[in-house]
């Protein structure tokens, strides 16, 4: 079969011939419908090396994946073959108490592990493949009635992870309240969008680009805001002063984080998604008293089964450009460039 490969770090992936993986027991053989191309995925091609990661390359790359059970490995029950599914992206130890209730993005022993703080896509071969090997079969959720797999594939990354970040937010986010989104792009567009169908704050949405800006304004946002040198005054100003009770930063750079915390107000959450490499001076003066300061990774088992919930109902739809597998190359060299909003999907099928 085919796969898109990164067969060393600091490279582009190769679309190659691999075997076609078969299923040991407890294990799953997915058809893939559809792998999401993160943004997560060009640090890989660019920033790492041997040595910062305790995996490395050749893997085949995709972690956000949904598709159809393909073949069934002994022992594995409740799930039967051309049964569309989505893939829980982390893949913990298993036996943890962590995991064992569905956090295995946080999981206690991730040194045992299939791929230590890693998996599909992350050190073993992900969805940008005609077949994907899941290694256990509980990290598969059955999609709900009329979601479509190339529509879940993102929902995986690029909708759980917000989720995760807005979920634990809730109880700072009632009528009156206000939300600030900076970095409207393929996790930031889908956050408004959670934001306005699970709790009632106003969302503000930060960006630099016109074009992510007025995606969020389709997604939901109630004001969009240039990013800039006036960003927090604006905020400021539509806020009477006060500043956003929630702040979700899904950039990450040295000038997001300094305006995430402009931005917050007194008991406000300031919430860290994005990887951008910023880093953030805390002391007594340096944010408003009682703001709580978080980094978050991906979501759990539980709650991506209720993103899955939301998009079945239509109240969360990432905006998707969808690609086959021999272009998969053009999706991340648009990303990369900054020519790509939304999400990009690799279908291949197509």
């Amino acid at each position: 079969m085919r796969a898109l490969r990164l067969l060393k770090w600091k490279s582009d992936p190769e679309l190659v011939e691999v075997p076609d993986p078969v299923p040991g027991p407890g294990q799953v053989v997915v058809r893939v419908g559809g792998a999401g191309a993160c943004h997560s995925d060009l640090h890989l091609m660019r920033d790492f090396e041997d040595g910062l990661l305790p995996w490395g390359p050749p893997f085949t790359l995709g972690h956000e994946n949904a598709g159809w059970v393909h073949a069934l490995g002994t022992g594995v029950t409740g799930l039967e073959e051309g049964q569309p599914v989505a893939v829980y992206g982390p893949w913990g130890c298993g036996r943890c108490v962590r995991c064992r209730i569905g956090m295995e993005n946080y999981c206690d022993d991730p040194g045992s592990a299939p791929a230590p703080m890693g998996g599909g896509g992350l050190g073993l071969d992900g969805g940008m493949a005609e077949l994907m090997l899941v290694p256990d079969a509980r990290s598969l959720l059955p999609l709900p009635d009329g979601l479509e797999p190339a529509t879940a594939a993102p929902l995986s990354d690029a909708g759980l992870t917000p989720y995760h970040a807005v979920r634990r937010s809730w109880p700072k986010l009632p009528p009156g309240s206000t939300a600030v989104v900076i970095g409207a792009g393929g996790l930031g567009h889908v956050a408004v969008q959670i934001l306005k169908a699970t709790t009632a704050a106003r969302v503000i949405a930060v960006d630099l680009r016109r074009e992510a800006l007025d995606l969020a304004v389709r997604s939901g946002a109630d004001l969009a805001v240039v990013s800039g040198e006036d960003t927090v005054a604006a905020v400021r100003e539509a806020t009477g002063g006060l500043g956003a009770d929630v702040v979700l930063d899904f950039v990450g750079n040295d000038a997001t984080l300094a305006a995430a915390v402009g931005c917050a107000r007194v008991l406000g959450d300031v919430t860290i998604v994005g990887i951008g490499g910023g880093s953030l001076p805390v002391s007594f003066f340096s944010v408003p008293y009682e703001v709580s300061l978080q980094t978050t990774y991906w979501g759990t088992r539980p709650e991506f089964a209720e993103v899955l919930d939301l998009a079945a109902r239509g109240l969360i739809r990432p905006d998707v450009t969808e690609f086959p597998l021999d272009r998969a190359q053009e999706a991340y060299r648009l990303m990369e460039a900054g020519e790509l909003t939304g999400r990009a999907v690799v279908v291949p099928g197509r």
